[in-house]
């Protein structure tokens, strides 16, 4: 990174620009006059005072350093810059989360930002990558934590400015939260009197280590997921589909990682980075790599499990289709069965009600053997019947 320059003071026309919003955001009250504070006229309530600025919600914090000691923590953007001024060899952090466009653009006007990278910042849901404008660094980083609760990971976007005499953090989502980055580089004065070079690597290393209990539950996870597999569960499907979008989202956040540090890396000599910063960043690119790869791990053992699953799922429906088969041919061979017995008892059946119609002249009725023939008769279909049904399996 390009050695630390002295900051010139601004034009008047941007020095104007951060200073209007204040200048209207407190109007006067009871005489009339504007840029006095005024007094209420008598039986007047004293007027209250205006409500803060929208950044006011979107700046987390900020604060000056000499020397890696803070110095002044302004509560505003313009009393930031303003110190700033003042402390010629001093660095700025500000940190500010989901900020408006007029924060950003003033912003941009202050510490000479790239519109295409102020454009990025607007905008979440950029790809982790490093882009170098001039004497300014702007890297996109995707952090992550993992919920117990939902059993989810939720991620979030950061959006990092290192330039020679600042360190300006956007963040978009919950993740991560800076202020233990914050506040251990304040406990650490040695590291932090770097500049803003220690900055970016803090921020580096703590989104690398959020990854951590990431893992850690996704692993607990694939562990849950592979016990409901062969359990059975019909919801696991969908559990195993959740889960590889995840890792899906995780591995565009870390993979790309890898290369962002390698850059740095390469540039250590070009831009004189300190021994301490390169063993720091050294450090984190061996976490990112073992991450990565366990991410890709984690997309490959799912894969493996949803074709497990959809084979035990196979095999699931095939025996409930065998099952259902076997009960079907059962019960074919029972109605066989008992179509044959009532054929056979429908045969005497269908000769006793001929002979018992009572015509008048039937010979039969008159015969001696009409009797006989007739039992004789009901005898033989029946055998005849149950012969031709026994040798078709049907009884």
């Amino acid at each position: 990174m390009a050695e630390r320059r002295t900051r010139p003071v601004p034009s008047t026309k941007r020095q104007g620009w951060w200073r209007t919003p204040q200048t209207d955001a407190a109007p006067s009250v009871g005489n009339g006059k504007s840029g006095s504070p005024g007094k209420s006229g008598a039986g007047e309530t004293p007027a209250s005072p205006s409500p803060a600025p929208a950044e006011a919600a979107s700046v987390v914090q900020a604060a000056l350093y000499r020397d890696g000691v803070r110095v002044a923590a302004p509560a505003s953007l313009a009393d930031t810059f303003r110190e700033l001024r003042k402390q010629r060899d001093g660095m700025a952090w500000i940190g500010l989360a989901r900020p408006t466009e007029a924060e950003l653009l003033t912003l941009a006007a202050e510490f000479d930002l790239h519109e295409l990278a102020v454009e990025d910042a607007m905008e979440a849901h950029q790809r982790p990558k490093l882009e170098r404008y001039g004497e300014t660094l702007f890297v996109v980083l995707r952090a992550a934590r993992y919920l117990d609760a939902q059993e989810e990971v939720d991620f979030g976007e950061l959006h990092v400015f290192v330039g020679p005499d600042f360190v300006i953090t956007v963040r978009h989502g919950a993740a991560p939260d800076l202020t233990a980055v914050r506040r251990r580089m304040e406990e650490s004065p040695e590291l932090l009197k770097l500049g803003p070079e220690a900055v970016l690597y803090a921020i580096l290393d703590a989104v690398v280590d959020g990854y951590a209990p990431v893992v850690a539950g996704v692993q607990n996870d694939i562990d849950e997921i592979e016990t409901e597999v062969f359990s059975g569960d019909p919801a696991v499907s969908r559990r195993i589909y959740e889960l590889s979008r995840e890792m899906v989202e995780f591995q565009r956040a870390t993979r790309p990682l890898v290369a962002m540090l390698h850059a740095l890396m390469a540039g250590f000599a070009k831009y004189r980075t300190d021994e301490e910063l390169q063993r720091y960043l050294r450090d984190v690119a061996d976490h990112v790599t073992h991450t990565s790869e366990r991410v890709d791990g984690f997309r490959q053992a799912l894969a493996d499990i949803l074709t497990v699953n959809s084979t035990l799922v196979t095999q699931q429906q095939n025996a409930e289709m065998r099952a259902l088969a076997e009960a079907g041919f059962e019960q074919n061979e029972e109605i066989k069965k008992i179509s044959s017995w009532a054929a056979i008892l429908f045969a005497p059946t269908l000769v006793g009600t001929i002979y018992g119609m009572n015509f008048d002249e039937m010979p039969e009725l008159h015969w001696a053997f009409g009797y006989p023939f007739a039992i004789g008769l009901m005898g033989i279909v029946c055998a005849s019947l149950y012969v031709i049904f026994k040798r078709r399996d049907w009884l």
